[in-house]
């Protein structure tokens, strides 16, 4: 990757957002810092950045809210939230409203950059051929990064969400263990929790509005993780 990656820090901790500005730039990663939910918005409409990392809890707002609005504007940087939150619900919303991967508070330096580095060069990867996939009604266009479905209505997906959705159907009908999910998603060099695949296809599957009824869905396999079938 030539660009190194743009990075904006969301933190209202300021010994925590200059030590993490340090360790970013001591990486040669290029980084622009805000301290609250304005101070990011006003750098989020002057520049583009390939990665926000952002802090759940802000003085003027939440995470949450914050990349709703960076999904909605349609803003290509992934998202990595940094939370204390660790119950199901709360790490699902932020999955649904855009995130890419979280954070658990608190956390080892050495993870972070782990994560940070593998959402750079996801962001910097070139979407491989085939362009188009069709799974029922659902069209899949992997060079455009959208999925629409049957009224050719797009259903918003993180990029992560897509890449797993991708996956998926590329390996339609195979038990996939949660650890290969993880590294042909996250990549090899990230520690990630495997509860986070769970949340990542629930998440997949409210926004697909697939039911029991639903003509495709993701069957659990005990022990081993996940299975894309016909039901």
């Amino acid at each position: 990757m030539n660009d190194p990656g743009r990075i904006l820090l969301v933190e209202d901790d300021a010994n925590l957002r200059t030590t993490l500005d340090e360790v970013l730039r001591d990486e040669g990663l290029s980084v622009a810092t805000a301290d609250s939910v304005a101070s990011a918005s006003a750098l989020l409409a002057a520049a583009s950045f390939d990665l926000v990392i952002l802090d759940l809890m802000l003085p003027d707002g939440d995470g949450y809210s914050l990349c709703e609005r960076i999904r909605r504007e349609g803003k290509k940087a992934r998202v990595l939230m940094l939370t204390a939150r660790t119950l199901d619900g709360d790490l699902e919303r932020g999955f649904e409203v855009g995130a890419d991967d979280y954070l658990k508070k608190p956390y080892r330096l050495r993870e972070l950059l782990a994560r940070v580095k593998a959402l750079l060069r996801r962001a910097d990867a070139a979407v491989p051929a085939p362009q188009g996939l069709l799974l029922g009604e659902l069209r899949i266009d992997k060079d455009a990064r959208r999925v629409v479905d049957a009224a050719g209505a797009e259903i918003p997906l993180t990029r992560t969400e897509l890449d797993l959705l991708v996956l998926f159907i590329e390996q339609a009908g195979k038990a996939l263990s949660r650890n290969e999910i993880l590294d042909r998603v996250w990549g090899k060099s990230v520690v990630v929790d495997e509860r986070t695949v769970d949340n990542f296809v629930s998440s997949l599957k409210k926004k697909l509005r697939w039911t029991p009824e639903s003509p495709f869905n993701f069957r659990s396999v005990r022990g081993v993780g996940y299975r894309l079938e016909r039901s």
